[in-house]
């Protein structure tokens, strides 16, 4: 109980200074039933004592009691959970929480852990955002964190970064949820061009290269591995402009700046209709007063290795993530597109359009 008082008195100090809402780190570990050790496993050792467990939703309701008083909000980061745990701990009549970041969407190109990645399959991601857009009530939507891989790096194309990047907003902006966008998605920032490990700061990377370097992998592979995953590949300053420091610092920052900072960044990007920035902004808009895109039902209608096709109510949503020219019925007047010209009855190279 005197815990619990510490914890309110917490959360009113930022509720009266007008915070909105809280973002609950790894939330569905917060409580420990008891000190015994776990049954052995080759990960996860122990989660039977602190996965989700009935002591958590106790906890997230007091909370919610807390935050509710205020007409607040809370998004819960959630570790290791499915689809039955996230609606225990999101759905409005049992006053937990408003939403979770899930992982699920965000390992359909890993084996196991994140560290061992398979080839990028569309057609798997498509399927899993799906499965949680119409299995959950509400969803919060995201392809880029702190922790993650820039999303054109790794789900789009580099050889079509600027129309990847747009498909990409495309598709984050026109799902059922709240979307969240990470600095620099805007955009189309893309991962840091490491040179060696001397460049990475990240702890959790540091030890993994340690890791590696204890078993019989080449080199080349550890580093590949390292390159390819590092928190650190978003955690490099914001690229505001060309100049040196890309308008973040005038010191030398804690990580290094991308080296193609002096093409991406959001001097050069306010100015170009075609850019990245300026489809957010237009897309924004439109998501904000169309209805559909709001509040609409999700159906997906085409789930294929090049082609993706949804509804949302009246709003059909048409993606091409692939370097091949793709030809659609429309039905519709396209209301928007990732390139400044679309030529009706096809998709270009990595075009998305909203049709209406």
């Amino acid at each position: 109980p005197l815990l619990w008082e510490k914890i309110e008195e917490v959360l009113r100090f930022w509720l009266d200074k007008g915070v909105k809402g809280f973002r609950c780190d790894v939330i569905n570990i917060l409580y420990k039933d008891c000190l015994e050790n776990g049954r052995k496993r080759l990960i996860l050792t122990g989660s039977e004592h602190y996965l989700t467990l009935p002591g958590t939703h106790e906890i997230l309701k007091r909370l919610n009691s807390v935050v509710k008083e205020y007409d607040g909000f809370t998004v819960g980061e959630t570790v290791f959970v499915d689809i039955e745990d996230a609606r225990k701990l999101t759905l409005p009549e049992r006053k937990e929480l408003d939403m979770v970041f899930s992982f699920r969407h965000m390992e359909t190109d890993q084996i196991i852990v994140k560290w061992f990645k398979k080839r990028f399959s569309w057609k798997k991601f498509i399927s899993t955002l799906s499965l949680w857009q119409n299995e959950l009530p509400w969803n919060s939507i995201y392809f880029e964190n702190h922790d993650q891989p820039r999303s054109v790096s790794r789900f789009g194309s580099l050889e079509y970064r600027q129309q990847s990047a747009k498909l990409l907003a495309l598709l984050l902006l026109t799902l059922k949820g709240t979307p969240f966008i990470y600095q620099g998605e805007e955009i189309g920032m893309t991962n840091f061009d490491f040179q060696s490990m001397d460049e990475i700061r990240d702890v959790e990377s540091k030890n993994i290269y340690s890791i590696l370097s204890s078993i019989p992998l080449p080199e080349a592979l550890r580093w590949r591995i390292i390159k390819a995953s590092s928190r650190d590949n978003a955690r490099t300053p914001m690229q505001w402009t060309k100049e040196k420091g890309s308008g973040f610092s005038s010191s030398s920052p804690w990580l290094g700046i991308n080296r193609n900072s002096a093409e991406i960044n959001v001097e050069a990007e306010d100015e170009d209709p075609s850019s990245v920035l300026i489809f957010y902004r237009a897309l924004l808009k439109l998501r904000k007063n169309c209805r559909d895109l709001l509040e609409g039902d999700f159906r997906l209608e085409n789930n294929g290795r090049r082609l993706t096709v949804y509804r949302r109510g009246d709003v059909k949503v048409m993606l091409n993530h692939s370097g091949k020219r793709i030809r659609v019925e429309e039905k519709g007047k396209v209301v928007l597109s990732t390139y400044l010209e679309h030529e009706n009855g096809v998709l270009k190279p990595w075009e998305g359009i909203i049709v209406k």
